[in-house]
């Protein structure tokens, strides 16, 4: 019941991209709108206060949810039971104490190690230092307040979201820019984790999920996971700089290398032609950096695949898709992990992707 992304939502139909037509719609500017207040009587709106030197965050409009057809009933019940799961609290393994606060919502990992060096944490009433780790069992206070650990003890959540050019995968921009973090649900019980970057002029896939262990697995060189990019190119790509591609170019940053690409679109007498490029680590600008280096100019970047999951053609931009229990269970299996995020014994999943089984939609 996972998602079959390589046959039904895959490269062949991957989708292109489209007119930038999602800015807010009938959303007055702050100047218009004061003064309809005032000519009203009524007093303006209190504009929050910007911490230090950020700039006001902008009202952004949230996504919207791509709408499947109800599953099966036997598919219903499989993703009931994979709801019920749960890991006995004992049997979890203790961690170090900035990645539960960080985990369980608080703050970023950096501000949690700030805050224990600063002595605002403690832990079973003593004060903690950078390396403790703490279990479900631990009493953990910041700044005088007791937090509430969250525990993978349950099947995480993982969200497809079509990411727009603009926007930006960061969590506090200090330029006041639109966040993929601002226009996806609130994860009430979890933190959200991006599982990969792109930068703010890339379009396409992103994946974002509540386990750091799934997407340190999908995100980790090591694991060697791929990502594939739709790619608008302007100027004249020969076969033999194909070839030196999947061969690797020196980078200022270390060789880097395509494992595939290959032309997708576009007529031979046009200025732009389309390509499809696949690639197993996630260096900044690699893609762009790596066609700029041969003097190619990208005219357009688009993430199509990560991994396993693949960009459906009816996942507009901005939308999102969170995946059912069936397909997030797929998922971590593919990733060798348990269906709670604990690691599985035996090889490690490579970046090839298997093809299951996907929901069919509207």
């Amino acid at each position: 019941m996972a998602l079959d992304h390589e046959q039904r939502f895959g490269n062949k139909n991957a989708a292109r991209p489209a007119g930038n037509g999602n800015a807010a719609r009938g959303r007055k500017p702050a100047a218009a709108q004061a003064q309809a207040q005032a000519q009203a009587g009524q007093a303006p709106a209190a504009e929050a206060k910007p911490r230090g030197d950020a700039k006001p965050k902008l009202q952004v409009q949230k996504a919207k949810k791509l709408r499947l057809r109800s599953p099966s009933q036997d598919i219903k019940n499989k993703a009931q039971k994979l709801k019920e799961v749960r890991v006995d609290l004992n049997e979890i393994e203790p961690v170090r104490l900035q990645k539960a606060l960080s985990s369980s919502g608080v703050g970023s990992r950096r501000e949690m190690e700030e805050w224990i060096e600063a002595g605002l944490v403690t832990v079973n009433g003593k004060k903690a230092s950078l390396g403790d780790k703490v279990g479900p069992q631990d009493k953990v206070l910041v700044k005088g307040d007791q937090i509430k650990l969250k525990w993978p003890d349950r099947l995480p959540r993982v969200i497809m979201y079509h990411k727009e050019e603009g926007e930006i995968v960061t969590r506090d921009d200090p330029e006041g820019r639109v966040t993929v973090f601002d226009r996806l649900p609130q994860a009430k019980s979890s933190r959200w984790v991006a599982i990969g970057r792109l930068d703010v002029n890339t379009a396409g896939l992103l994946l974002i999920t509540t386990s750091g262990e799934l997407a340190n697995r999908m995100m980790h060189p090591s694991f060697e996971v791929e990502r594939e990019y739709s790619v608008r190119v302007l100027g004249d790509l020969t076969p033999e700089i194909m070839k030196e591609m999947t061969k690797g170019v020196e980078l200022e940053d270390g060789e880097a290398r395509f494992d595939r690409i290959f032309q997708t679109g576009g007529q031979e007498e046009s200025a732009n032609q389309w390509f499809n490029v696949v690639i197993k680590e996630g260096r900044n600008r690699e893609v762009r950096r790596m066609f700029e280096h041969f003097g190619l100019t990208v005219s357009r970047l688009m993430r199509v695949r990560f991994g396993n999951i693949g960009l459906p053609p009816r996942l507009k931009r901005g939308q999102f898709y969170e995946l059912n229990a069936a397909e997030v269970a797929a998922v971590m299996k593919w990733s060798n992990l348990t269906v709670t995020g604990g690691k599985k014994t035996g090889g490690q999943r490579r970046g090839s992707p298997r093809k299951p089984k996907a929901a069919r939609s509207e």
